[in-house]
């Protein structure tokens, strides 16, 4: 989860194309055929479906590796839907439906524009050849897939790998600030969202969020009153370089990176449509 927004004309190519293919990867968290894929096989709740679909990659592991690659969700909340959703629905079924659901999803929303889904799944998916993925466990996972032959399928499968490298890196430079899981969301609760936007959606106790602003405050990343300080502010542009640098590999030739973010703007724009605004992810809506 990035967590700052900067003007376009500030960011980085990387940044730009992140906020383009994450509404891609996003429609499994919020389209009903998403949901419904999980629902129907008997994972009932939300979070049974998420972290089935999220963690099948690695396979039938319990929360604890989770925990780590995933970072901000409370370790108690990994362990509720951990092991025991592989009992009603195995890794490589997990994995089936999660992809059924976005195949579903995309080709709703994209519908009329199946020639610039298949292009932009093409050239998105050209970035992974060779893409490193080094210390990067959830890219790592994902990349390891077969890649679907369909073009909704590629581009859902392209995003997805992407959005976990950028993810992985992002992770790294918030352990490098000293952050924990449960801190980048107090901090950001501070900065650029809402606690309620934030805190239900990732499982931390009221005890453990304001242990957490307890430790910024000591930091002087917070106010008492619990608002982002300069040095704050300071630290998440650090933190936000950061990831930048680290997702920046994939796009090395701007040029043809630049033709990409022009074929991936009306499919995120409509993508976009099923996603929820503002969202936990923190990714901006994108516009024509």
């Amino acid at each position: 989860m990035d967590t700052t927004s900067r003007t376009p004309v500030q960011e980085p190519l990387a940044r730009t194309l992140w906020t383009l293919f994450e509404p891609l990867h996003a429609v499994t968290y919020f389209a009903p055929e998403c949901a419904a894929a999980f629902e129907e096989a008997g994972l009932r709740g939300f979070w049974r479906g998420y972290f089935a679909g999220r963690a099948a990659p690695f396979g039938a592991t319990g929360p604890a590796p989770v925990t780590s690659a995933f970072f901000n969700f409370a370790p108690s909340m990994a362990a509720r839907a951990l092991p025991a959703v592989w009992e009603k629905v195995p890794p490589a079924e997990a994995l089936r439906l999660r992809a059924a659901g976005a195949r579903a999803a995309l080709r709703r929303l994209l519908a009329g524009l199946e020639k610039e889904t298949e292009r932009a799944a093409e050239l998105l998916a050209a970035r992974l050849d060779g893409l490193d993925c080094a210390g990067r466990p959830l890219a790592a996972v994902n990349a390891a897939l077969p890649r679907p032959e369909d073009a909704a399928g590629l581009l859902w499968h392209a995003a997805t790998v992407l959005r976990e490298h950028r993810g992985d890196g992002h992770v790294a430079a918030l352990v490098a600030a000293g952050l924990d899981g449960c801190e980048i969301l107090v901090l950001r609760a501070g900065h650029d969202t809402t606690r309620t936007e934030l805190q239900p959606y990732r499982g931390w106790t009221d005890d453990q969020w304001e242990a957490a602003m307890t430790r910024l405050v000591r930091r002087g990343l917070l106010t008492p009153d619990g608002r982002a300080t300069a040095e704050a502010d300071r630290l998440l542009a650090t933190i936000e370089a950061a990831t930048d640098t680290a997702a920046a590999r994939p796009w090395a030739d701007p040029e043809d990176a630049d033709g990409l973010a022009a074929r991936l703007r009306p499919l995120a724009v409509a993508a976009g449509n099923a996603l929820r605004w503002p969202n936990p992810i923190g990714v901006r809506r994108t516009t024509d």
